[in-house]
């Protein structure tokens, strides 16, 4: 058969019908369109709505005064002290919990990386703080530890010293100490898990080697161990500022923001429910979320190259 006659039979048979690429595409994400609607008008609408309030003047007492007063709201958040002061409060508390946590972690996922009778159970003992109630977890470090007549801690004091024993209220005299030691409590078996899935993830080939070389438990924790755990402790550190930036059950249940412990949530709380500052509080609430988006593109970042380095390594 001659190419002509080949090109000819081609010609009159019928073509298969391939739907248009585009189409196909809309056929693939049209089950997703019902969510993708629902997150839009659950998520996407109040905050545009929030953003607009920001550029308000707009006083809940007297609503009919209110005018557009640009970025004014947000100059005011900027420039008033106590604002400013909540501000500086809420980088002190994410940075001292996400840190403190973040070592407690990794010495317990450490712990639990070895091998011991028991360890099953102390593993689900040591997640337990993390799956409690922010509130709950609040409310039992504020009546059941430092509660200066009943808590355990002057318990302990008493038992130690008897009836000469200091017996210090501890929420009055170190009050943003006593959130942070709250937050650190329940954050850390966050941070513990998350490196421990880092420790079960290394090379027992690459370790093996090294010991067969006469390297040590700590040279092998220096060149070996905390290489391979950087990106899961940048992990850990942009999770958990994501959420304690944003925390608000913790300040609100222990302190209800006295003593120097607003934070930006709590004084959008209070800007907005005490004083009716509806602009004000949305522009404080507007810079929170910036925050926190800027923190979680770093986040994605760090996951993502998780993901890369997983399937470079399989």
């Amino acid at each position: 058969m001659t190419a002509t006659t080949t090109a000819r039979v081609a010609a009159v048979q019928p073509r298969t019908a391939r739907p248009p690429s585009r189409l196909r595409a809309w056929a693939t994400r049209a089950p997703l369109l019902p969510a993708l609607i629902f997150m839009i008008a659950v998520t996407q609408l109040p905050f545009v709505a929030t953003l607009v309030i920001s550029f308000l003047d707009w006083n809940a007492l007297y609503p009919k005064e209110r005018h557009f007063t640009g970025f004014g709201n947000y100059s005011q958040v900027l420039s008033t002290p106590e604002l400013r002061k909540s501000v500086w409060t809420t980088i002190l508390l994410t940075v001292t919990v996400v840190l403190v946590s973040l070592l407690l972690g990794l010495l317990l996922a450490l712990l639990l990386d070895r091998r011991f009778r028991g360890r099953a159970a102390v593993r689900t003992m040591l997640i337990a703080p993390f799956l409690l109630v922010p509130v709950a977890s609040a409310l039992l470090w504020k009546h059941v530890l430092f509660n200066p007549e009943y808590g355990l801690f002057n318990g302990v004091l008493h038992w130690i010293g008897g009836d000469g024993a200091p017996q210090p209220d501890w929420i009055s005299q170190m009050p943003l100490a006593a959130v942070e030691a709250s937050l650190v409590w329940q954050w850390t078996p966050f941070m513990m898990l998350i490196l421990l899935a880092g420790l079960q993830s290394r090379d027992p080939q690459l370790i093996e080697a090294a010991r067969m070389d006469g390297a040590g438990d700590w040279q092998v924790f220096v060149h070996i161990t905390l290489p391979h755990l950087r990106r899961y402790l940048e992990l850990g550190v942009l999770l958990g500022s994501i959420y304690i930036v944003q925390n608000f059950d913790a300040v609100f249940t222990i302190t209800s923001g006295g003593l120097g412990t607003a934070n930006l949530p709590y004084t959008v709380y209070q800007t907005f429910y005490q004083a009716h500052e509806n602009g004000l509080a949305s522009a404080a609430g507007v810079l929170v979320v910036i925050g926190s988006i800027i923190i979680a593109t770093f986040a994605l970042r760090v996951v993502s190259s998780l993901f890369r380095e997983e399937v470079s390594g399989a």
